[in-house]
């Protein structure tokens, strides 16, 4: 019976620790697991910790995915916006026009951020980015092309931060 106790705890410990998406992703993007999880820093300040979440063990921009960055200081919306406008930029779009409407969008969809919130990007292959706080549905983007470029801030090759992509990626940063 005591043996019978400890499984029971052991297996309600393991279901309590297990990590999850907000119930507002998973209802639009169920069946996601995550793959691998990393932090960003700048200068060594940590400004958020980044989670991929996949539909199949490895990685692809077919399926759907989702990102969530939990951050760990205080940011507004309109300057994460030009931010990626930046990192978009850098991974080699050059069509300006694009990048400003792209940057006009993200304005409208991305909150203020106070330490400790979540945003959640979710890929809708061939369709979307769908953008969630760990409450609720925020809005999309109906482009997908914005959100291959968006999502290859942290999971194409030629990332600023390749140490972050292979953890996401699950490779222990290798």
């Amino acid at each position: 019976m005591r043996r019978l106790f400890w499984i029971a705890l052991l297996l309600l410990s393991n279901a309590a620790g297990a990590q999850t998406l907000p119930a507002a992703v998973s209802m639009d993007a169920p069946m996601l697991t995550l793959q691998g999880e990393g932090a960003m820093r700048w200068f060594g300040l940590k400004v958020y910790d980044i989670r991929l979440w996949t539909l199949a063990k490895k990685f692809t921009h077919a399926e759907h995915f989702a990102l969530e960055l939990i951050y760990d200081m205080n940011l507004n919306g309109k300057e994460i916006a030009e931010k990626s406008v930046e990192l978009i930029r850098e991974q080699g779009q050059k069509d300006e026009a694009k990048l400003k409407r792209w940057g006009e969008a993200m304005a409208k969809v991305f909150p203020d951020i106070k330490k400790g919130d979540a945003l959640i990007g979710v890929s809708i292959p061939g369709k979307e980015a769908r953008f969630y706080s760990r409450d609720k549905f925020i809005a999309a983007v109906p482009d997908p092309e914005f959100a291959k470029a968006f999502f290859d801030i942290w999971l194409a090759e030629s990332t600023t931060e390749p140490k972050v992509r292979a953890r996401l990626l699950g490779n222990n940063g290798k």
